[in-house]
C-alpha cells in the first residue's frame, strides 16, 4: 500500500479516536472549584438530570417504607419505576455531554434498581431488598461526590 494511503488511514483513525474520546468518554465537563467534575448542561438538560435524581430519591423512600411494612410487591413496584426503562427518555444530545464514568454509574444504578425489583418479586425478602438498596446507594454517594451540574456558559 502506498505511503499516502497509510498516512490517510492513520489520520482518519486519529480523528475517529478523538471524536470517540470527546463524545463518548470525556463528555463536556470542567473541574469545578470544589474539585468535582462539573457537567455543563443546557437548562432543559439540567432539569432532566435533576428530575431523574429526584425520582431516585422518591423511589428510595418508597422502597424503605415498603420494606418496613414487609411489602415486597411495594418494594418491586417502587424500584421498577427507576429501572433501565426510565433511562430511555434521555436524549442522545445529553448523553454525549456526560463523561463515561457518569454514564457508567447511571446505567449501573438503573440496573441495580431493576435487580432489586426482580429479587423482591422472586424472593419476597425485604431484608435483602434493604441490603441491596444500601449497596445501590453507594452509586448515588459516588456520583454526588464526583460530579455537580452547572449551567453551560453563555457564548
Amino acid at each position: 500500500m502506498c505511503k499516502l494511503c497509510w498516512t490517510l488511514l492513520i489520520i482518519a483513525c486519529l480523528a475517529v479516536s478523538a471524536m470517540v474520546y470527546k463524545f463518548i468518554i470525556s463528555g463536556e465537563t470542567i473541574t469545578a472549584s470544589d474539585g468535582r467534575q462539573a457537567l455543563l448542561l443546557e437548562p432543559g438538560e439540567r432539569n432532566l438530570v435533576l428530575a431523574e435524581m429526584r425520582m431516585f430519591l422518591t423511589s428510595v423512600q418508597a422502597i424503605i417504607q415498603a420494606a418496613n411494612e414487609d411489602d415486597a410487591a411495594g418494594v418491586a413496584k417502587a424500584a421498577r419505576i427507576v429501572g433501565r426503562a426510565a433511562q430511555e427518555a434521555v436524549p442522545g444530545s445529553l448523553m454525549k455531554k456526560l463523561p463515561l464514568e457518569f454514564k457508567t454509574l447511571g446505567f449501573d444504578t438503573h440496573t441495580k434498581f431493576d435487580q432489586l425489583a426482580l429479587d423482591a418479586e422472586e424472593f419476597g425478602d425485604t431484608t435483602v431488598s434493604l441490603k441491596q438498596l444500601s449497596t445501590l446507594m453507594q452509586n448515588c454517594i459516588g456520583c454526588h461526590a464526583g460530579y455537580r451540574i452547572d449551567a453551560m456558559p453563555v457564548q
